[in-house]
């Protein structure tokens, strides 16, 4: 990784604002929403605006396990990732999403999965985001977080496992709906 203080331009005697300053600066100008999907800059924004989130994360993580002795709240996931579920626990989903999109497919691994099935959970996309953390278990059959993630869904949407197919299908009842909005607290309290 290149030296994160050179990527966002800014000395090793920065203070958090001229951090937070440069930051902002640089990604109001390479954020690849600012290109169109026809334009050839659009994949070299999105390369440089992950460098530059990196180079972020990197110092204030540094500087907050500097200054607290600690680190993530226990969390050892990336601090990429670390940052898309704060995005998540402050109810952000639409700009996790968009870090997430980011992300090019070929790297995209168990906690990209998880993490954009727990954003469309959350937008309601119950389904879709159900497959995804799915495919989550899939990647990292022995983590925790996913498996019980999934089954809580599923065990919400088809009231226990019957070969994968919905016990009732004859459409949802008030009961369903509540059990589904018990499972997206429960859902919220994971993350």
């Amino acid at each position: 990784m290149k030296n994160p203080y050179t990527v966002l331009g800014v000395s090793e005697n920065a203070t958090e604002e001229e951090i937070k300053k440069a930051y902002r600066n640089l990604a109001k100008k390479y954020h690849p929403d600012n290109y169109d999907d026809s334009n050839p800059l659009k994949d070299l924004a999105a390369e440089k605006m992950r460098e530059i989130n990196e180079a972020y994360d990197t110092l204030r993580n540094r500087r907050s396990t500097e200054s607290s002795g600690g680190g993530n709240n226990g969390y050892s996931g990336s601090s990429e990732y670390y940052r898309i579920r704060t995005l998540i626990t402050q109810g952000r989903y639409t700009e996790a999403s968009r870090y997430l999109d980011m992300k090019p497919v070929g790297e995209r691994n168990g906690e990209w999965y998880f993490l954009k099935g727990t954003v469309l959970v959350k937008k309601g996309f119950i389904m879709d985001g159900t497959e995804y953390i799915r495919r989550a278990c899939d990647m990292d059959p022995n983590n925790s977080e996913y498996r019980n993630a999934y089954n809580m869904l599923t065990q919400n949407m088809y009231g226990g496992y019957s070969s994968g197919r919905p016990v009732h299908s004859m459409g949802c009842s008030g009961c369903d709906i509540c059990t589904g909005l018990m499972c997206l607290d429960c859902l919220c309290d994971c993350i």
